[in-house]
C-alpha cells in the first residue's frame, strides 16, 4: 500500500544542495551518503504519516523499507535529472523523464514527435517505447540524441538496459541514439575492470557507457567512467 508520507524529492534536494555547499563539483562522489541521510528523514516521516498510524492501530504490518526503496528508485532518477538538466540546456539541448513521453496523453507536438523518434517498432505488435529515465533530446530538430537507466544499483535492471540498446541498433530511425546507464554502484559491480562481473560486461560490450557517483576508485575505459565526465562525453557526440 502507499502512504502519504511528507517527504518529497524537494527535501531530498535540500540535502544534495547542503552537500553541494561543502563539496562543490565533487558532490556527486557523496551521492551514496545523501541518500543514507534523506533515509533518516524519510523514516521519520513516515512513521510521523497519519496513513501509517491509522495501519499500525488496525494492526496492520507496515514497512519502511518497501516505502524507501520505492521513494529512492524513483527519485535519484529525479536528482540525476536535476543535476544535468543545466549543464544539458547549455548544449542547446532538452532533458525530459521517460515516464513522461510513456504516460502522457496530452503531449506537445514536439514532445510527439520526440516520442515517435524513441519509439521502437515491433511490426504487427505497434510501436513501443524502451523503458528509461531520462531522454535528451534536440529541440530543434526532435532527434533523441541520448537515453539513460538511472538506478541505484545495476542489477535493478543493467540487462534490460542492454536489451534496449540493441532494439534501437536495429532501426535506421533510432540506430544512433546513445543509451548509458548511471549509478553509485553501491554493490561495487563496475568499480574493477578484472576480473570482469556480469553488469560490467554488459556495460562493455552492449551499452554505450557508465557514469559512477563514487569516491571509490574506478578502473575506468571508455565505457566506465566517473560522473563528472558524462557532460564532457555528451559533448563529443553532439560535434
Amino acid at each position: 500500500m502507499g502512504y502519504k508520507i511528507d517527504f518529497k524529492f524537494d527535501d531530498l534536494k535540500k540535502i544534495y544542495l547542503e552537500y553541494k555547499k561543502k563539496f562543490k563539483s565533487n558532490t556527486y562522489k557523496y551521492v551514496s551518503e545523501i541518500l543514507k541521510d534523506a533515509k533518516k528523514f524519510h523514516k521519520k516521516a513516515f512513521f510521523n504519516s497519519e496513513d501509517v498510524k491509522n495501519a499500525i492501530k488496525k494492526g496492520k504490518n507496515v514497512d519502511h523499507e518497501q516505502s524507501w526503496r520505492a521513494f529512492k528508485g524513483k527519485n535519484f532518477e529525479k536528482l540525476i535529472q536535476y543535476i544535468i538538466e543545466n549543464q544539458v540546456k547549455l548544449l542547446n539541448l532538452e532533458i525530459i523523464n521517460g515516464n513522461i513521453l510513456e504516460r502522457s496523453k496530452n503531449l506537445s507536438e514536439d514532445l510527439s514527435k520526440v516520442k515517435r523518434n524513441l519509439a521502437i517498432d515491433y511490426g504487427e505488435f505497434g510501436l513501443h517505447l524502451p523503458d528509461v529515465d531520462i531522454v535528451i533530446y534536440n529541440p530543434k530538430t526532435y532527434d533523441v540524441i541520448a537515453v539513460i537507466s538511472a538506478k541505484v544499483t545495476l542489477r535493478e535492471r543493467i540487462a534490460q538496459t542492454g536489451y534496449w540498446k540493441l532494439k534501437l541498433k536495429q532501426d535506421k530511425v533510432t540506430e544512433n541514439i546513445k543509451v548509458y546507464f548511471i549509478t553509485p554502484d553501491e554493490d561495487g559491480t563496475l568499480t574493477h575492470k578484472k576480473p570482469t562481473k556480469k553488469g560490467r560486461a554488459i556495460v562493455e560490450v552492449d551499452l554505450d557507457g557508465s557514469y559512477i557517483l563514487t569516491k571509490e576508485r574506478v578502473e575506468e575505459d571508455n565505457k566506465v567512467k566517473t560522473f563528472d565526465k558524462f557532460i564532457k562525453d555528451l559533448k563529443k557526440i553532439i560535434k
